[in-house]
């Protein structure tokens, strides 16, 4: 599927991977709905569009608003003229505390965004998506979907919710016009923790240049989805960490959750 003349909705398009997603597409020549929380991160995202700007809607939404989500679709299409993809990158991790230590608002709201919010999106928009000659439905899992990340194992089980989201989809969805992908980044250099309101520790023993060497800048996290897309790809992997962890997990998966087990213990650390 060609982006060019094509409208996408993009959630969390206002920092982020999201906000490099709506400009890779605008770059290639769509037309975008950028989807977020934050008015002002959507306004930071205008004003980096620059001249593509004009292809650009932005939708302050929280998309674990139901009803907000459902009027979402007929706001576009009435601004664009039709839908042809959604991609919903919006997400946010939780504190870095054991299981135990975390109340249950913590976990249902990090379920919220990320579980919840994919599925309402979804609900909204596939209706609108099947009417096209053809389209695209992307979500954006992560490598803990399949990798365990010490005090994130809520945010993990958010995200492996979404992975089998998606591939049921993708099954259902095999005869129908719209092509659906699931994406595990890696790590990728953004504010999610900001975002999320949470401090992230440091990890013992990290060398700093080598650890920023291995993150992968949110633009190029943006290119390697959008490609992804066009190819109506089943499974993106973003970033070699998320190469190789995939084919860790698959082989030794028990030695792949002890490596990573061992090597983030500190995020534990208080």
């Amino acid at each position: 599927m060609k982006v060019t003349g094509k409208v996408f909705a993009v959630t969390g398009g206002g920092s982020g991977i999201g906000r490099e997603v709506v400009l890779e597409l605008l770059r290639r020549g769509a037309r975008v709905a950028a989807i977020d929380l934050r008015q002002g991160g959507l306004d930071g995202t205008r004003e980096r569009a620059g001249a593509s700007a004009a292809r650009l809607t932005t939708h302050t939404v929280d998309v674990t608003d139901v009803t907000a989500v459902a009027a979402l679709p007929d706001a576009i299409i009435a601004a664009h003229g039709a839908v042809d993809g959604l991609l919903n990158v919006a997400g946010i991790i939780q504190k870095f505390v054991p299981f135990t230590e975390l109340e249950v608002s913590d976990i249902e709201r990090v379920l919220s965004v990320n579980f919840w919010g994919v599925v309402t999106m979804t609900r909204a928009f596939l209706p609108h998506l099947l009417r096209r000659p053809e389209a695209a439905l992307v979500n954006v899992s992560s490598m803990g979907a399949f990798i365990p990340v010490p005090g994130q194992t809520a945010y993990g089980a958010s995200k492996a919710a979404v992975k089998l989201l998606t591939e049921g989809l993708h099954a259902e969805l095999r005869a129908t016009p719209v092509a659906v992908t699931v994406v595990f980044p890696g790590a990728v250099a953004t504010s999610i923790t900001e975002n999320s309101g949470v401090r992230a520790p440091a990890v013992a023993g990290a060398n700093d240049n080598a650890a920023n060497a291995r993150v992968l800048p949110p633009g190029k996290a943006a290119a390697i989805i959008v490609r992804g897309m066009e190819k109506g790809a089943y499974r993106v992997l973003v970033g070699r960490d998320a190469r190789v962890m995939d084919l860790f997990t698959r082989l030794v998966p028990e030695r792949a959750m002890t490596m990573i087990a061992d090597k983030m213990a500190s995020l534990l650390q208080r």
